[in-house]
């Protein structure tokens, strides 16, 4: 820890001369130096730390003693420092040739009855890039979003909103994890149904093929194993239709089977089910999206609620940030003192596919 004097002397003559500030060092009569708050947001945004252990944590390692509020206002000014970074890989986002989307509820600000207090929290990504968006589930929220501006396929969970037509046009991935769970409610439901079983190991092999095909640096699967597990999918799909049948009636007033509406996924988007067979850079699942929204279930559980909306959209525009740095290998602490001095890491231009 270093600190620094400066010094203020009259001259002779009169003039008085102030010793200049080292770089990073703030024009307050005392503050921390960048080190030390690369250190506080490191441990807020990184590690989710509340912000009174990481004001302890500075005084036991440091001897400096911030306040609770200095490490707070912290995140606003690391997300300030971070804007044009945010703004450029959400831009390269939406250039992407498939963009990984899910959202995850989140406790922010006062709990002031049922269903008040609670935020839902968007990622969009891929493997270089993470973009974070506070807000709800509304088709509101997701025309703001990188989805609407996305020109890729977008993977997800089959919510309604992302199969908007405000949304725009765009081509579909439909998550095989989340698929391949449904289909396993529907081995428990039917136990001796052959169908959910047949159209699961269809879907294995599939993924199975293509994660070999692109260990291999192959660009497309090999045609009989497609047109093999292709095959197996659909004849699955079309016994399953035959043995869970749709209850008449208005959609509004009549539930279906359980089941029924899976197949019928399967079968009226099967393009958008098996499109990764078809395209290697296209994953199956929306996982990537699923591992970058874990460290917010992991916040919640360390932390608890957040303390208002607004300081929940600096947390997450500082961690899409180190997000993207760390996806590049970057080392987190030289981002984060860096972008304090001016000086933000900014993601390259990606390579040519």
């Amino acid at each position: 820890r270093l600190q620094h004097n400066l010094h203020t002397v009259a001259c002779g003559c009169g003039k008085v001369h102030t010793a200049a500030r080292p770089q990073g060092v703030p024009a307050a009569p005392v503050s921390l130096g960048v080190n030390l708050r690369s250190w506080c947001v490191y441990l807020m945004a990184w590690h989710a730390i509340p912000v009174h252990r990481v004001a302890e944590l500075v005084t036991s390692l440091t001897g400096a003693e911030p306040s609770p509020g200095f490490v707070h206002g912290l995140l606003k000014r690391a997300a300030a420092a971070v804007e044009q970074a945010n703004l450029r890989i959400r831009a390269l986002l939406t250039l992407a040739h498939v963009v990984c989307c899910d959202e995850t509820p989140i406790r922010v600000g006062p709990k002031a009855g049922p269903g008040r207090g609670s935020k839902y929290l968007l990622v969009a990504c891929d493997r270089r890039f993470t973009w974070y968006q506070v807000g709800d589930r509304t088709l509101r929220t997701f025309t703001q979003s990188v989805i609407a501006e996305a020109t890729g396929v977008i993977v997800h969970d089959r919510y309604q909103n992302y199969d908007s037509a405000q949304l725009g046009e765009h081509e579909h991935q439909l998550c095989c994890a989340h698929l391949l769970r449904d289909l396993q409610d529907c081995a428990e439901t039917y136990p001796d149904a052959a169908w959910p079983g047949q159209i699961a190991e269809a879907l294995q092999g599939l993924i199975h093929a293509a994660n070999l095909a692109r260990a291999q640096g192959r660009d497309t699967l090999p045609a009989g194993t497609r047109a093999m597990w292709t095959r197996s999918f659909r004849h699955g799909v079309r016994i399953g239709l035959a043995e869970v049948r749709r209850t008449p009636g208005p959609a509004k007033t009549v539930t279906q089977p359980v089941g029924r509406m899976l197949l019928e996924t399967l079968r009226d988007r099967q393009d958008d089910v098996l499109r990764f067979t078809s395209d290697l850079r296209i994953p199956p699942t929306n996982n990537q999206a699923e591992r970058d929204l874990r460290p917010a279930k992991t916040q919640q559980k360390i932390s608890g609620r957040l303390r208002s909306e607004r300081a929940t959209q600096h947390r997450y525009a500082v961690r899409g940030y180190l997000s993207t740095a760390a996806k590049h290998g970057v080392d987190l602490l030289t981002a984060i003192r860096e972008s304090l001095l001016g000086r933000p890491w900014m993601p390259p231009d990606p390579a040519p596919a």
